[in-house]
C-alpha cells in the first residue's frame, strides 16, 4: 500500500540496550540467555514512528538524535519483529540501511513497562491499518455487505395501539323529552317535587300544559290579578274596597293613623 506524506511519532523510550547476536541455531526462536545482556553493543534512544501503512523503528543517540540504525517492519508480528522465547522485555529487530543490507539484532530494555509500551505501540499501529483495509473494500464494493430487509412478508401484518379514544356525542343523538303528539316537550320533574297536574287551556284540544297544585287563596288572588280561584266564592266587593283603599293604614297603632281613618270616614259619608 502507498505511504502516506506525513510522519507521526507512536512511541519513545528513552533508553535501549542493542545487542550483536549469534545465528539462530534453531527453528524454536531467539534466547536472550545467549547474548552478553550486561555488556550491550550500544544503549541509546527509541522511537517509533508511522508513515502511511509502515511503522519505523529508530535508533538515535540521546543527546543529538543522530540515527544509528533504522528497522521498517510492514506487518507485525512478522520477521521484522520478533520476540525472544525466554524474556518479554528482549527482543530481535530486523534493520536496514536504505541500500538493500540487512541484519539482524538484538534489543532490551531495563523496565518492562517500556517494553509493554513497545509491543503495544505496534499492535495499535497495525490494528488502524487494517480498520482502514476494511473501509477501502467496503468503499469500493458498497453492495458486497448484507442489506437490511424491512418490508413486510407475505402474511406479515402490523398491530398499531393508540389508546383509549373516546367519540364525543353528537348532540342531535341525544334522546329529547316530548310530550304527546303535537305537544311541548317537558323536562321530569325534580326529585322529591310533587307530580304535576295538567291541564287543558282554553280552546286547545288534546294539548296538556303541566300546572302546580292550586296555591292558598292569598297567593291565588295575587297570581291571578283578582280572578277568583276555581270553586271559590266572589271575595264580597266592601271587603276589597276596604283593602283597596286603607292598606297597612287600618290596623297602624298610632293615634295620627286613627285620626287619618276617621277623617276618611268622615269623607267618605
Amino acid at each position: 500500500m502507498a505511504e502516506g506524506g506525513y510522519e507521526s511519532v507512536l512511541c519513545v523510550k528513552p533508553e535501549v540496550h542493542v545487542y550483536r547476536i549469534p545465528p539462530r541455531a534453531t527453528n524454536r526462536g531467539y534466547r536472550a540467555a545467549d547474548w552478553k545482556l550486561d555488556q550491550p553493543d550500544w544503549t541509546g534512544r527509541l522511537r517509533i514512528t508511522a508513515k502511511g501503512n509502515v511503522a519505523y523503528i529508530k535508533l538515535e543517540d540521546k543527546n543529538s538524535g543522530e540515527l544509528f540504525a533504522q528497522a521498517p517492519v510492514d506487518q507485525f508480528p512478522g520477521i521484522a519483529v520478533e520476540s525472544v522465547v525466554d524474556s518479554s522485555r528482549y527482543f530481535v529487530i530486523r534493520i536496514e540501511d536504505g541500500n538493500g543490507r540487512r541484519a539482524f539484532i538484538g534489543i532490551g530494555f531495563v523496565d518492562r513497562g517500556d517494553a509493554f509500551d513497545f509491543n503495544v505501540g505496534l499492535q495499535d499501529h497495525f490494528k488502524w491499518v487494517k480498520q482502514q483495509s476494511e473501509l477501502a473494500k467496503q468503499a469500493q464494493n458498497p453492495d458486497s455487505g448484507p442489506k437490511l430487509d424491512l418490508g413486510f412478508k407475505e402474511g406479515q401484518t402490523i398491530k398499531l395501539s393508540i389508546g383509549n379514544v373516546r367519540k364525543k356525542e353528537n348532540s342531535s343523538t341525544k334522546p329529547r323529552v316530548t310530550g304527546s303528539a303535537g305537544g311541548i316537550g317537558l323536562l321530569p320533574p325534580p326529585p322529591g317535587a310533587k307530580a304535576p297536574i295538567l291541564l287543558a287551556p282554553p280552546g286547545s284540544q288534546g294539548v296538556q300544559v303541566p300546572v302546580t297544585q292550586q296555591p292558598t287563596e292569598p297567593l291565588a288572588a295575587e297570581l291571578l290579578g283578582g280572578f277568583n280561584a276555581p270553586n271559590q266564592s266572589p271575595l264580597p266587593a266592601s271587603h276589597a274596597a276596604t283593602t283597596d283603599l286603607w292598606g297597612d293604614f287600618a290596623t297602624a297603632p298610632s293615634s295620627a293613623t286613627s285620626q287619618v281613618a276617621q277623617s276618611a270616614n268622615w269623607v267618605q259619608f
